[in-house]
């Protein structure tokens, strides 16, 4: 385990005192793996907007918005790998769905950051209801790996 201590005072008041708390190592491997898995989804997600027309129009269409979820889940257990799966599932799916209710407003200044290469490709431009079903669906795919790999690691550790 890892210590790491902060120092909690104020400059008016002459008492102070330590904040501990310990962080298993393994929490820093989970982290790890997310952030690793979460550019290889970043990747494919870039690469199925680019190279869409290579794609069946299916794929081509909806892969992006699904990769996007996926990708938001994973940062969001890279951010935080020791909060229950559900915790990170339901924040991921509310952050998704606030991204995308959120392109019904347009304002100047947020339609200026959506014309950017990063504003675009986080907030994305127009409503679509069919984007929900593909975060859904991102996410989903993303709680299914973890318990795919959870019942892997505990099928082995009964050996």
């Amino acid at each position: 385990m890892l210590r790491y201590c902060h120092d909690v005072s104020s400059r008016q008041s002459p008492n102070s005192f330590l904040f501990c708390y310990y962080l298993p190592m393994n929490t820093y491997r989970k982290s790890a793996v997310y952030l690793a898995c979460a550019m290889v989804v970043l990747i494919l997600g870039l690469a199925s907007r680019r190279y869409g027309s290579y794609l069946p129009p299916f794929i081509a269409t909806y892969a992006g918005d699904t990769l996007w979820a996926l990708l938001v889940f994973l940062g969001g257990s890279a951010l935080m790998p020791g909060l229950r799966l559900s915790y990170r599932a339901g924040m991921a799916v509310a952050f998704a769905f606030f991204i995308e209710v959120s392109q019904r407003y347009h304002a100047p200044w947020i339609d200026a950051l959506r014309d950017t290469t990063l504003g675009g490709l986080v907030l994305g431009f127009g409503f679509l209801w069919s984007d929900l079903l593909c975060y859904g669906a991102g996410i989903g795919i993303g709680v299914a790996a973890v318990w795919a790999v959870r019942g892997l690691h505990r099928r082995d550790a009964g050996k």
